[in-house]
């Protein structure tokens, strides 16, 4: 067999995990409360249409043949200057159904908020949300070939259109997507045209969203909680209006962490460089970051590259994280 990826090591994430002896592996795709698994993460991809195509096939080839429990893609499944059509968003979902495993996904502001753009097509933005939703999100169940049963906000009837918000959980670990994009979350400042409703509304319903999922994980004793969204919420880069797109969701994911105190890790986009950090800081001590809080931004774009997270409860740190490269990607 040809190998054409490689796994590159990272430190491991020192995230306050339970220490214990390293229990035996649990069946594959179905890891029990003891057993360590792994699961992939990637996302803006693919960005360069039609060329990015094969070299997505080559990456979702590499991540079948490392059989993770399931993958999660964070989003932007174009560029934002390629046309939002259906033919565009179908030929990605033909994509994902290639999956031998099961395959989570929540949209990028490419695939709605900036489809606005005249190279984009001069979409309402809205419309082409609510088509992103019917044809990503048909049910409540993952893509891939083996499927992943899913609990949907949608569920809740007072955020019935929230379908792309979704948990489930693995070893004993929870896991959610939360509806974050960039280009500032769709938050227009200084807004006198009443742009920002779908802001306002989807925000409400995210931060519902984040205490339903920390509820869940502490009543069940969880023993860590994985968040999955397409923004880069800490780049230092940005305008400081930008804050306002997501400045009361880090207040929630600070609380939320804070009062969880067992590791959280968040997987983001958007930026389309490898990271990870700890970008939160402590509120009892402001001169030190959140220690049980991780950042990990996966590549993208031009790297058509992948990343994954084993999940260990027999060591000290809960999460371990190796970049997955495809060799010419």
């Amino acid at each position: 067999m040809t190998r054409f990826y490689r796994w590159l090591g990272l430190p491991a994430l020192l995230l306050a995990g339970l220490a214990g002896a390293r229990p035996a592996p649990g069946r594959p795709g179905a890891p029990s409360s003891a057993s360590t698994f792994s699961f992939v993460a990637l996302g803006d991809m693919p960005y360069s249409l039609p060329a990015d195509y094969g070299r997505f096939e080559k990456l979702i080839g590499a991540i079948n043949q490392q059989r993770p429990t399931f993958s999660v893609h964070v989003g932007d499944i174009k560029s934002g200057s390629t046309l939002c059509t259906e033919e565009m968003y179908g030929k990605v979902l033909t994509e994902f159904k290639t999956f031998e495993q099961p395959l989570v996904y929540t949209p990028g502001d490419n695939e709605w908020t900036d489809c606005n753009r005249p190279k984009a097509g001069s979409y309402d933005p809205e419309e082409r949300l609510a088509v992103v939703r019917k044809m990503f999100f048909a049910d409540h169940n993952s893509f891939g070939k083996t499927k992943l049963a899913l609990t949907s906000q949608a569920l809740d009837p007072a955020f019935a259109a929230y379908v792309e918000n979704n948990r489930w959980t693995a070893g004993n670990v929870a896991f959610a997507t939360v509806h974050l994009v960039g280009s500032n979350n769709n938050f227009v400042p200084n807004d006198a045209k009443g742009q920002n409703r779908e802001f306002y509304e989807r925000q409400r319903a995210n931060l519902a969203w984040l205490d339903a999922v920390f509820a869940e994980a502490t009543a069940q004793k969880r023993l860590g909680v994985v968040l999955f969204t397409q923004a880069d919420m800490f780049n230092p880069a940005k305008d400081a209006k930008d804050a306002d797109g997501f400045s009361e969701i880090l207040g929630a994911l600070t609380r939320h962490a804070v009062a969880f105190g067992r590791p959280v890790l968040l997987v983001n986009g958007d930026s389309h460089r490898l990271i990870l950090d700890k970008p939160l800081l402590n509120p009892a001590s402001p001169k030190q970051v959140l220690q049980n809080f991780t950042r990990l931004q996966v590549p993208g774009e031009a790297d058509v590259q992948a990343v994954r997270i084993t999940v260990d409860p027999g060591q000290p740190a809960l999460f371990s994280v190796q970049e997955l490269v495809v060799l010419g990607n």
